[in-house]
């Protein structure tokens, strides 16, 4: 309660007829001067955290910008009853990992399955046939999904118009195919696709974290924020809708070289200089804000959208990102308050590191985004 009602003047400030300056979230408002060697500033405590955090992700096998993919299990009605498989699975090392679709007992192979490796994931694609009956009422399972800690996207398209799109998990690893979806189940499960998007994307979490160490006061990070929220739920829901297309190789590059430009605009703030961001964050928010939407779309595009309720889902895949994205804003904001709680002594070279951590991490993307191109 101490720590909320520290913050509460700020609001009180911005609504009185006589605003005054608002308090500082982030930085002291005024630093410790005199001081060599080591200093106990709340933000050099906060930047300490920040920078072993970023460094265990700079060092860590592997790095990217998003976490191990999910698998992709798709399913399309040709004609009566004959369904075009598509089953896309990760890979764990050099093979891929081992969880297999187990169709309706009534479906037989027509063709055998054509396998295709990729960067991504090994890729199968066969023909199978279920009888006049097809798919409805039936159970899919993916069999070895309970022993992952990996989910499976399900889509699946019948001759009916209807498509159901759901994600299975290792504690619930089968789908019971409805004649046609319910709008919750529909909404639900896109929710859950969007909060998964943005929480498993790193890159997205990184241009926020440096947002929040940029903007110093309560009301302009709100503002902030929402203008990064608005920016790209337009664009995401431009290009999903195909209004716009953007191919997504230059998109993923760009997103990199935004974050290694607020990571300049960070160490600016250090060295005393006022930059775009110091100045006009909500600005900066929003025109990024547009770039970032693009890379959402290029996730959303990649499941589907169910032609009957498509509104529904794409409403509900933007509020998941949102939710998703003030779960990270509010983790963020616990861990700041735990830290200036401690009584700690870090090394006042700590401060800069966060910057140079977060544009070393972007430039490594932007680079192995780049050569990706060739």
């Amino acid at each position: 309660m101490k720590y909320i009602h520290s913050i509460m003047p700020s609001f009180r400030q911005v609504l009185s007829r006589n605003p005054v300056p608002a308090k500082r979230l982030w930085i002291p408002a005024q630093r410790t001067t005199g001081m060599t060697g080591w200093q106990t500033a709340g933000m050099t405590k906060i930047n300490i955290f920040l920078f072993i955090f970023l460094l265990l992700a700079l060092f860590t096998p592997n790095v990217d910008a998003h976490r191990l993919q999910p698998a992709y299990l798709e399913i399309n009605e040709q004609s009566a009853g004959k369904f075009s498989i598509l089953w896309k699975r990760p890979f764990i090392g050099n093979r891929p990992m081992n969880i297999y679709p187990q169709l309706p007992s009534s479906c037989k192979n027509i063709t055998e399955p054509v396998i295709q490796t990729l960067a991504s994931g090994a890729v199968e694609r066969w023909l199978v046939d279920c009888g006049s009956s097809g798919m409805i009422n039936e159970t899919i399972v993916i069999d070895g999904l309970s022993a992952t800690q990996t989910d499976t996207l399900l889509r699946i398209q019948l001759m009916n118009g209807s498509m159901h799109t759901t994600v299975l998990r290792p504690d619930s690893p089968s789908f019971l195919v409805p004649e046609k979806a319910s709008k919750s189940k529909v909404a639900g499960s896109y929710l859950l696709l969007g909060i998964e998007h943005i929480l498993g994307g790193f890159d997205h979490l990184l241009f926020v974290l440096g947002l929040l160490l940029i903007v110093r006061s309560t009301m302009l990070l709100i503002k902030t924020i929402t203008s990064f929220t608005i920016a790209h739920s337009v664009t995401l829901a431009m290009a999903t809708l195909g209004f716009v297309y953007v191919p997504q190789a230059p998109v993923e590059a760009v997103i990199a070289l935004s974050i290694i430009f607020l990571a300049s605009e960070l160490s600016k703030q250090h060295r005393g200089e006022t930059g775009l961001t110091t100045r006009a964050p909500w600005l900066v928010a929003l025109t990024f804000g547009l770039l970032h939407g693009f890379g959402f779309a290029g996730a959303l595009t990649e499941v589907g959208l169910p032609q009957s309720d498509i509104p529904l889902a794409l409403l509900f895949f933007n509020v998941g990102v949102e939710v998703g994205q003030l779960m990270f804003v509010s983790g963020v904001l616990v861990v700041t308050w735990m830290i200036k709680k401690m009584k700690l002594k870090w090394p006042v070279w700590v401060e800069h590191a966060p910057a140079y951590a977060i544009g070393s991490l972007a430039a490594f993307w932007f680079i192995q985004r780049t050569i990706s191109f060739w």
